[in-house]
């Protein structure tokens, strides 16, 4: 359903329609934030919709290691369709994340903090996550990216519902038939 978040778009084929400017990839190569002595790094992890949660633990926790370490290839660094990033971390409780191109989109999730919030008409206090998302606007509409956002609250507000009976790319990936199933073989090293 919420697929032109894995899509780019490409400057090259700019002279036909619209359309055909859009990539799609059928594998998602999530690229995720990490703040080092060195600055911001964003290893990506390589074919997530085959990996359960436990492997997609322990891969963030080896390229993170791997980024703080300085021993991150380019080749560990390009390459992603879409780019997680958590200024929840640092306290943030809002802002808006750079769009890291050709990506279409980025997701910013923030400080969980303790909220009042209206529950049936009454005030409770509840932890409270603000994201955002960001969007290429020539890929993604504003409804889509909406719908995408909505998936994953109601994913992070059911995570029990999510482990044991949900596939996280059924909620968040639809495969595309013209989705292009070619990697890029990146041979750089810094």
């Amino acid at each position: 359903m919420y697929n032109r978040e894995n899509q780019s778009f490409s400057l090259e084929k700019i002279k036909h329609s619209r359309e055909k400017n859009i990539v799609q990839y059928n594998y998602q190569d999530i690229s995720i934030a990490v703040s080092t002595d060195r600055g911001l790094m964003v290893p990506v992890l390589r074919n997530v919709e085959n990996l359960d949660f436990i492997e997609i633990e322990k891969e963030i926790i080896r390229l993170a290691d791997k980024a703080r370490n300085g021993k991150l290839s380019i080749d560990d660094m390009l390459g992603g369709t879409f780019t997680i990033t958590n200024g929840g971390v640092f306290g943030s409780m809002l802002s808006t994340p750079i769009l890291n191109p050709p990506q279409s989109a980025i997701l910013g999730m923030h400080n969980i903090v303790q909220r009042p919030v209206a529950i049936d008409g009454k005030v409770l206090v509840r932890p409270i996550m603000y994201l955002a998302l960001s969007y290429d606007h020539r890929v993604i509409d504003g409804k889509e990216s909406v719908g995408f956002l909505v998936a994953i609250k109601e994913a992070l507000e059911d995570p029990i519902k999510l482990l044991f009976e949900g596939d996280v790319n059924k909620v968040l990936f639809k495969k595309s038939k013209k989705a292009l199933s070619y990697r890029p073989n990146y041979k750089h090293k810094i």
